[in-house]
């Protein structure tokens, strides 16, 4: 099966804003609907090949699919190396707007992460601002790159980083966000 929208998952996660797809080494996962990742783990990709289908949501028997809920209730308590606190909202994204629009969507948030990987990770937080991207509004992630470019001429990448560290945290703390993948404990 050829794959339009190989960056987005099945189950309704972006791939551009996974610590294993922003790596720039031969490690690097190219998307969770790749032949890289076809012969991986996830029953919900093998279940769609089988269908041949895109999105979960595609299938007739989404809405009583035991894989796919329980894969959607997981999502709401937990995450994996992966940041699942927006699924449902991506969920609904796509079943109203489609795979198209949600990837344009995607784009945008990909391009601000390479942004801030380029100029503000000192080489440690590459997960957390993937984290922030994929939580954070558009808007909040412009304004605070914004502010962290204001305020950091001058400073040392380490310094940088931790700039733009307190004005997510800010803004987290504000919006009541979560910035840490969240664990079964």
């Amino acid at each position: 099966m050829e794959f339009k929208y190989p960056e987005i998952g099945v189950c309704g996660l972006s791939c551009r804003l996974c610590p294993a797809f922003v790596i720039k080494t031969k490690s690097r996962c190219p998307g969770c609907k790749t032949k890289w990742r076809l012969g991986g783990p996830c029953s919900l990709l093998h279940c769609a090949i089988k269908k041949n289908i895109e999105f979960c949501g595609d299938c007739p028997e989404s809405e009583s699919c035991e894989k796919w809920i329980k894969h959607r209730q997981s999502g709401k308590k937990c995450d994996s190396f992966k940041c699942y606190q927006k699924l449902e909202n991506d969920i609904a994204f796509i079943q109203k707007n489609g795979l198209a629009e949600f990837r344009k969507t995607q784009e945008i948030r990909s391009k601000l992460l390479s942004k801030i990987l380029d100029n503000f990770n000192e080489g440690h937080s590459k997960s957390y601002y993937c984290l922030a991207v994929t939580i954070l509004e558009v808007d909040e992630i412009k304004k605070a790159i914004l502010e962290a470019q204001d305020k950091s001429m001058g400073l040392d990448i380490k310094e940088k980083d931790k700039l733009l560290h307190s004005i997510f945290d800010k803004i987290a703390l504000e919006k009541n966000y979560f910035l840490k993948l969240r664990t079964n404990r």
